[in-house]
């Protein structure tokens, strides 16, 4: 097929078609000669005798633009190579999309040159929990700021939050450690800030870890932990927990079963009767929860472990301890329920079997803070689901202190969560429950669905004040 050259009336090849002709489907035709550009056509060329063909030096040009913007791009970032710690950069997540990350630390890597490193990152977006180790591939180097001073950092964006926007911060930015002060806080993270366990093997789940735990030294070079699931001991390698389990006699927790309903089994475990056995919960507990801090000390707890039981054993899904004795009316100090067995209301019925338990002692009880971030929902959500299911079935008034004793939730919770939800009022000296049903419809719609129930009349059990 050919085409006719209008400038000098030659047919030319298809594949030479003259420039202003597009073929069907071409995007544009190039740059003519007028406006300064070169003619890529050398058939085109060849008819202009009074004009000589660019393309060559135009191309050139343009290869040597980029070859020099390549080289600049490639100094600098050989000029921020190695990224010192508290960079600021853009880093390529799990969901292949790229999110701000500030690193926390950095090490080199196996076999590799002056500026391979790995980088300890955490994602400013997310919880701590999904900090990590990444390669350098991940990071984007165009995105990288400068270290910037903390403080002033934190000076700067305060004065441009608004009220609201602080206090928000302010309820989520120090998740788990309410009760610390500023310096505690710093030594905290700064100990704690790099994940010394990657993943851990229990039972038949493999699972990722969230924080620090201080386990002992000579674990510090194992990314990967084995637990036997039924004493908790750890191990560094997998030939070792086969050896152990071969002799290994328990199928479930050290201690009394005080609960079996269907598979549900929960069991007390003191800790000073089983200290190892304490010791180890910690630690494990400690991959999960950020605000921990009990390792050894376990005499002056109990340990109540949730297990499914099947015909190999009881399979801890969670646990939460108690002190012994305590001054302050906390019915639970710790409270976990294993990533693998999440979302699937084991956690709110840990709660409701503490208050249970603070029922058979007579008490009220409130949870230990500071709670973990997760535990404060799982408190919240059960505080508004027991509230509001008595607020809709109970005729004519009733009081908070009424409420406290059929619950034994303490009365501060129980104020605090019916002034969250707008149900409370402050009149005349005294505070006035409003329970409109259809607000309280609202409510318990939003709260959503409860946890697994506790039969209580399969719970057999003595308080620690009465044991011996």
């Amino acid at each position: 097929m050919f085409w006719l050259n209008p400038r000098c009336n030659q047919l030319v090849p298809h594949f030479q078609r003259p420039s202003g002709q597009p073929t069907m489907g071409s995007i544009g035709t190039p740059p003519s000669a007028e406006n300064g550009s070169a003619n890529p056509n050398p058939a085109t060329a060849a008819c202009d005798g009074d004009r000589k063909p660019q393309s060559v030096d135009g191309y050139h040009a343009l290869s040597n633009e980029r070859t020099l913007e390549s080289d600049v791009s490639k100094k600098r970032k050989s000029s921020i190579l190695p990224l010192e710690v508290g960079t600021r950069v853009m880093c390529r997540w799990r969901d292949s999309k790229y999110h701000p990350v500030k690193v926390i630390e950095r090490r080199r890597t196996h076999c590799g040159g002056p500026n391979d490193y790995e980088y300890y990152v955490h994602y400013t977006e997310f919880n701590r929990r999904l900090d990590e180790w990444v390669k350098l591939d991940q990071l984007d180097l165009d995105s990288v700021e400068a270290v910037v001073d903390e403080k002033v950092e934190d000076k700067v964006t305060s004065l441009k939050m608004t009220r609201h926007q602080k206090r928000k911060i302010d309820e989520t930015h120090v998740e788990g450690h309410e009760e610390l002060d500023a310096a505690s806080l710093r030594e905290h993270e700064e100990f704690t800030k790099v994940k010394n366990i990657a993943t851990i093997e229990l039972g038949r789940y493999e699972i990722e870890t969230w924080y620090f735990s201080p386990f002992p030294p000579e674990y510090n070079d194992s990314l990967k932990l084995y637990f036997c699931e039924f004493c908790l001991n750890f191990m560094k390698r997998k030939e070792q927990l086969q050896r152990h389990m071969r002799k290994c006699d328990l199928k479930h927790p050290p201690g009394d079963e005080i609960y079996r309903s269907g598979t549900l089994s929960m069991f007390e475990v003191d800790g000073k009767k089983n200290k190892v056995y304490g010791q180890n919960l910690c630690y494990l507990a400690k991959l999960f929860l950020d605000h921990k801090t009990l390792y050894y000390d376990v005499d002056l707890f109990l340990f109540y472990i949730l297990c499914e039981c099947d015909d190999r054993g009881c399979h801890m899904v969670g646990y939460f301890s108690k002190e012994k004795h305590s001054e302050e009316s906390y019915n639970l100090a710790c409270i976990l329920t294993l990533p693998p067995y999440q979302r699937k209301g084991y956690g709110k019925f840990l709660i409701a079997f503490s208050y249970e338990l603070s029922k058979k002692e007579g008490k009220v009880g409130t949870p230990e803070r500071p709670l973990s971030d997760l535990g404060l929902l799982s408190y919240r959500g059960y505080w508004t689901r027991v509230l509001l299911d008595i607020l809709k079935k109970h005729k004519g008034n009733i009081s908070i202190k009424e409420l406290s004793d059929m619950t034994a939730i303490k009365a501060e919770d129980i104020l605090t969560t019916l002034q969250s939800l707008e149900l409370i009022q402050y009149r005349k000296g005294q505070h006035v429950i409003c329970a409109d049903p259809k607000v309280l419809d609202r409510h318990l719609k939003a709260a959503g669905r409860g946890g697994l129930d506790v039969d209580v009349s399969k719970l057999i059990w003595t308080p620690y004040k009465d044991q011996g």
